[in-house]
């Protein structure tokens, strides 16, 4: 009697209309925009939040961390039920999470009801990223899956404007106590995105054939584990979720080392006003938009890698700007301010971000691909919690210098582009194959 053996479709033949693609991709860009608003507003609230609840500078970076570690949590919880219960229903929960968290953050009166309830904010955001980007792969021509990945996470440059704005605004027009909490009021508005998503958004058709096929038996038995964290270490898969996940952990660290702290650099270390910080935040924002576009074009053309390792090469020139630029004052030009142009070099890096759905959607097969890919990335969040932490003691020990606290990414840097030159190609992968690919094919 021969083995029952999966039937695979391709995300080209399997259906979706227009208006389908449509849905999936606009909530995808609009849940991923609204996840990072709600993480990159924070920098922007810190000086209001310490001076309102009377605490520490590092107490307020510490509810950051917490943020990002309860998001590490709810990767695995969302991850596992994207896996069992399907993505669809697992995007519109964390995201009911989230928005509940972050409406009820606005109401914390001390540092510890901040953190618990920035922690439950995190384990909702945690879940997001992973099934909405999962989804999207599945569904998508896998031609140009490197291009609609890359305008998801391009998404970012609408969460990065959207926070400075709403940041600077609500800080600015409202009193110290109700200005925070008002900006953190604007985190609820995922709920009217979950509506969308029940009305609209299909659910993935691989997904549902691959669950049809497990319940009818027809799965090989090591496909049917409920414990698909376990099942992503398992065999093959073990040695090149460990390089993932030190490639997504070097990223994340780099990432929030330098942009929850940019906004402080720059203000209070810098003598930059804060409305010229808000439209360096815009500008950056432009052109990491398009730093992600350029980055998405190449990921389908040369690559997988060739999308992660340029961006990478722009942070090595940003880490040289911190180190050289450090004590540069703003002297009344956005142009001649040497800082500006190192936060364009890390927002050009920061694109390295929009090849990270796609290719860990194309490493991990169909049956664990949920699990994966959301635990991969908030488990780098996880590491990158403590960036915040970590730079304000490194500052310190650099007698207070911010910029030189910083640069404390730099072995991450390091890190992260030795991972992508080790991780597998997959490009033109189909991303409904269940057999996984041997780290072997790495180069």
């Amino acid at each position: 009697m021969t083995r029952p053996t999966m039937t695979m479709i391709s995300p080209d033949a399997s259906g979706y209309t227009r208006g389908e693609r449509a849905a999936i991709i606009f909530s995808c860009m609009l849940g991923f925009a609204l996840d990072l608003y709600d993480v990159l507003i924070m920098p922007f609230l810190m000086g209001s939040i310490q001076k309102s609840l009377q605490i520490s500078l590092a107490q307020v970076a510490s509810v950051t961390s917490l943020t990002l570690i309860g998001s590490v949590i709810g990767g695995a919880l969302f991850g596992w039920l994207g896996d069992r219960m399907g993505r669809k229903q697992a995007l519109q929960l964390t995201l009911g999470v989230f928005a509940a968290g972050s409406i009820a953050s606005a109401f914390a009166w001390d540092h510890w009801s901040l953190a618990v309830l920035r922690f439950i904010t995190g384990i909702g955001l945690g879940g997001e990223w992973g099934a909405g980007m999962v989804l999207f792969n599945e569904a998508w021509n896998k031609e140009r899956r490197g291009l609609g990945s890359a305008f998801i996470q391009g998404s970012a440059v609408i969460a990065s404007a959207s926070a400075s704005i709403v940041g600077v605004w609500a800080t600015t027009s409202f009193s110290l106590e109700w200005g925070w909490r008002i900006a953190l009021l604007t985190g609820g508005t995922p709920i009217l995105l979950m509506i969308f998503i029940r009305l609209f958004m299909p659910e993935s058709k691989a997904w549902l054939q691959f669950d049809r096929q497990r319940v009818s038996g027809l799965v090989p038995a090591a496909a049917k584990t409920t414990n698909t964290l376990v099942a992503m270490f398992r065999g093959r898969l073990f040695a090149v979720s460990i390089v993932c996940l030190v490639w997504m952990m070097a990223y994340m660290f780099c990432y929030y080392g330098v942009v929850v702290f940019m906004p402080t650099l720059m203000q209070r270390s810098l003598d930059t006003p804060p409305e010229i910080v808000r439209n360096i935040s815009i500008i950056a924002s432009v052109v990491g938009g398009l730093s992600y576009l350029s980055m998405g074009a190449l990921n389908d053309a040369l690559g997988r890698r060739y999308g992660a390792l340029v961006p990478g090469l722009a942070w090595g020139a940003m880490a040289c700007g911190l180190y050289l630029f450090a004590h540069d004052k703003y002297q009344g030009s956005i142009v001649g301010f040497p800082m500006f142009w190192t936060y364009i070099a890390f927002v050009i890096g920061n694109s390295a971000l929009g090849v990270v759905g796609t290719w860990l959607s194309e490493i991990y097969p169909i049956e664990v691909r949920a699990t994966a890919v959301s635990v991969v990335y908030m488990a780098g969040r996880g590491i990158g919690s403590f960036a915040p932490v970590v730079v304000p003691i490194a500052a310190a020990a650099f007698g207070g210098e911010l910029a030189m606290g910083m640069m404390v990414v730099a072995p991450a840097i390091v890190l992260f582009l030795a991972m992508t030159l080790s991780l597998p190609e997959t490009r033109r992968r189909t991303a409904t194959d269940a057999k996984p690919l041997p780290h072997q094919h790495a180069v």
